[in-house]
């Protein structure tokens, strides 16, 4: 078993806890130096809020626990869009993995490559991204 598969599976339990609750299936954790620092699930429709995505909910949920995620790897199971993506690159997360491409919206793909674009220098270097697809 490689280092991404334990994160992977946890997003994926997150995810169908979203689905069970009506939402899209989505779930997020930020891991660094082997540990948890924050968890998610889309709450977009339980909280009437768009921007309540897993993503976005995991990076406030680990700021809210240990102030800082610069340097973390981000997990989910779905390519982060491009507003994800924006805040992902805000908090300088160093690697985000997912398991699959979300189609137009995501953030690296050719028209709004917001998550991997070299070229923002007020946000440094973009994370290293790695497509874990999962079964």
């Amino acid at each position: 078993m490689d280092k991404h598969h334990p994160y992977m599976q946890r997003c994926l339990e997150l995810a169908a806890m979203a689905a069970a609750a009506g939402e899209s299936p989505v779930g997020s954790i930020i891991v660094k130096d082997g540990m948890v620092l924050g968890e998610a699930f889309e709450k977009s429709k339980q909280l009437k809020d768009i921007t309540r995505h897993a993503e976005v909910l995991a990076i406030m949920d680990a700021l809210q626990r240990h102030d800082n995620c610069a340097g973390a790897t981000l997990y989910s199971n779905v390519e982060p869009c491009i507003l994800c993506s924006y805040v992902i690159r805000h908090h300088k997360i160093a690697e985000v993995v997912f398991s699959k491409h979300c189609g137009e919206l995501g953030g690296t793909g050719p028209r709004f490559n917001l998550l991997t674009a070299p070229d923002i220098a007020a946000w440094g270097a973009a994370p290293v991204v790695t497509v874990y697809p999962v079964d």
